[in-house]
């Protein structure tokens, strides 16, 4: 009697193992709308349905509604992601999966999800839209920077060729993108300070109106960052343009910016000095230029040529201020070989002082 039983009882388990298949394979309906942070369809996106028994997958895609539907979805549980251009966007997990048609019912609403999401940190309304409109911000700046930086590669490049048209061509459009770089006003202006340059190698007078633009970009550059560097190239634009007294302000006030740079800075305002005919006060400059340098040759030699510069006349003899040929012979000193040693020497010959071999040593002067 008890195997009887058995028997009949695996009987009665293998039929049901055989019922058909319609019944194993019963499927729910799954539907839903997506939609971006702003209340927009998302259109041509992905909904893809992964089992978490399984692993099975179902991707199905959203029309211009932002909708997606399917039939043939199996019942369990399930963690189900938007996807758009490939980057999932959201998802939910363990989303169940039903032959109720209703309880299958998924929205995507990414505008809702961010809320939630603020809530979640404790963040206002208003703060979340802050930070959304802060997001996008940055979105917006990080395309732009990408552009300036394509623009500042192109100009340098051309600069670099010798086209500073072109670069001035390329940097105009940059302001156009973005007034709010001082990089981008600074490079306009060494665009057009080259321009200038190269311009006044045939014609100086034309070139002084390209000089008078490169000081207009080197300002607004100023304006939004001063620095040493965007002054002592707005000085020499301005030296270009006849702006000397201007020229002069302009690197005092980068000395000012940057005093372990002086002693550059007060050099180039020593040299517009003395190209201009202000000898005292190119003397005054190369002066300042030897305290904060006392190794630096040229200044030497500029300093003496100011000071020959008010040489007076005794009957026949150059009679030159004191200091005169200490300048010459600290040039020598410092640099024997170098470009100014021949004119150095003459200048010592001209107000009958002799070449000391070295700098301070006292020698007899010549008869």
């Amino acid at each position: 009697m008890t195997r009887q039983f058995i028997l009949v009882l695996l009987a009665a388990m293998v039929a049901a193992l055989c019922l058909p298949a319609v019944f194993a394979q019963a499927t729910g309906t799954v539907k839903g709308v997506c939609t971006d942070a702003e209340g927009k369809p998302i259109a041509g996106a992905t909904v893809e349905y992964r089992s978490l028994e399984t692993g099975r997958k179902y991707s199905l895609k959203t029309n211009n509604k932002g909708e997606f539907f399917s039939l043939g979805v199996s019942p369990g549980k399930y963690n189900v992601a938007l996807i758009k251009d490939g980057t999932e966007v959201f998802h939910f997990s363990s989303v169940p999966v039903t032959l109720n048609e209703e309880t299958n019912i998924l929205n995507f609403d990414l505008k809702k999800e961010q809320q939630r999401a603020a809530q979640g940190q404790g963040l206002s309304p208003e703060q979340l839209q802050q930070q959304q409109e802060q997001q996008a911000k940055v979105a917006k700046e990080n395309v732009n920077i990408k552009s300036l930086n394509e623009k500042l590669a192109v100009s340098r490049q051309a600069m670099g060729a010798g086209n500073y048209d072109q670069a001035v061509q390329t940097m105009t459009e940059a302001t156009q993108l973005d007034s709010t770089k001082d990089l981008i006003w600074f490079t306009l202006g060494d665009a057009y300070s080259g321009a200038a340059k190269k311009l006044g190698a045939t014609d100086r007078a034309a070139a002084k109106p390209e000089y008078a633009k490169a000081v207009e970009a080197y300002q607004k550059a100023i304006a939004i960052k001063p620095t040493a560097d965007y002054y002592n190239n707005m000085a020499q634009a301005m030296a270009g343009a006849g702006q000397l007294d201007d020229a002069v302000k302009a690197y005092d006030q980068a000395a000012q910016l940057d005093p372990t740079r002086a002693s550059m800075f007060y050099f180039n305002k020593g040299a517009v000095q003395t190209n201009s005919g202000k000898v005292d006060e190119a003397i005054d400059s190369f002066k300042k230029v030897i305290a904060t340098d006392p190794n630096k040759a040229d200044a030497y030699y500029w300093l003496g040529v100011n000071m020959i510069g008010k040489a007076t006349l005794k009957g026949d003899k150059m009679v030159a201020p004191e200091g005169t040929a200490e300048a010459f012979n600290k040039y020598l000193e410092l640099q024997p070989n170098g470009p100014f040693a021949e004119p150095a020497k003459q200048m010592l010959a001209s107000i009958g002082a002799t070449v000391e071999t070295t700098y301070g040593k006292k020698k007899s002067k010549s008869k």
